[in-house]
């Protein structure tokens, strides 16, 4: 796996990610779980979908060169 995602999109997954789960914790419903790929995705600098649309957040070190 290639990382794909970085930056201020690593820290929004992370953060929506746990809301979600807080949210899910706090109103007793297994939506909740739903935060899980967000905080994954975010913990793993890899988005499934990113790779299959062709995007990427993440710097790599070509670009940090120019």
């Amino acid at each position: 796996m290639e990382a794909n995602v970085g930056g201020i999109d690593k820290v929004l997954r992370i953060v929506i990610g746990l809301a979600i789960i807080a949210w899910g914790v706090m109103n007793q419903n297994w939506w909740g779980a739903i935060g899980l790929v967000p905080l994954l995705t975010g913990l793993f600098n890899f988005c499934p979908l990113y790779k299959i649309l062709g995007m990427n957040t993440c710097k790599t070190s070509d670009q940090a060169q120019q």
